[in-house]
């Protein structure tokens, strides 16, 4: 005869569970690593920095920065931090801050805090898009995620002038034209060249923005 135990152990059920405190806490440490990469690529250079380097000024560990991801995407999520306030590769018209700037209704106030944003973005993240350029020459995973980004700064141009056609401040004829010229105006490149080999303050870059949007897009 056989015999069966009346005490059987119960199927084990696995709940998918993320406790907030650890997930504001993972949050926290990516973002000081990533504030810590920016500093440290905009004043050293990409290929002076060691990853090590990067964990001393988080004040992390060395595993922890290398969780992180490799270099050449902590490079990349440096840039999208400082210009846009956030890391991924959602449009800059779908971040809160620009999507508020675009939602103005009065078009001088809209040029007006477009320019204020992108002065201050470009201000921050010039640095490490001088890093990020010099480290493409060298670095094949850099240069991608360079092309790549460039990919969707023309997008966010073609986006924004889209909206501007939308709104009629500009004829659809005009579109294309005024995502190139965007692209051209609002660049890290413009600014750095301006600001940092011209010795302007932002004021004036900001000023030189406004206007050269002013004619060179807006007015017909």
């Amino acid at each position: 005869m056989t015999h069966y135990s009346i005490w059987r152990t119960p199927l084990s059920t696995s709940r998918s569970y993320r406790s907030p405190q650890r997930t504001a806490d993972a949050a926290a440490t990516r973002a000081a690593i990533v504030d810590a990469a920016a500093l440290l690529f905009a004043r050293d250079g990409y290929a002076a920095t060691p990853m090590r380097a990067i964990a001393t000024e988080a004040g992390v560990s060395a595993p922890s920065v290398h969780l992180a991801g490799p270099k050449s995407a902590l490079l990349l999520a440096a840039f999208e931090r400082t210009f846009a306030g956030d890391e991924g590769k959602h449009s800059l018209t779908e971040r809160p801050l620009m999507a508020d700037i675009l939602g103005e209704a009065d078009p001088a106030t809209l040029l007006a805090r477009y320019v204020d944003f992108i002065g201050a973005a470009n201000a921050r993240s010039a640095g490490i898009w001088s890093a990020l350029v010099a480290a493409a020459d060298v670095d094949a995973l850099v240069r991608a995620a360079s092309v790549d980004l460039e990919r969707r700064r023309r997008r966010d141009m073609t986006l924004g002038a889209q909206m501007l056609v939308s709104r009629g401040l500009i004829a659809e004829s005009r579109a294309d034209y005024a995502a190139d010229v965007l692209g051209f105006l609002t660049s890290p490149q413009s600014y750095l060249y301006f600001v940092d080999e011209s010795g302007w303050d932002r004021a004036r870059y900001q000023a030189w923005l406004a206007t050269s949007i002013q004619r060179l897009v807006l007015t017909p």
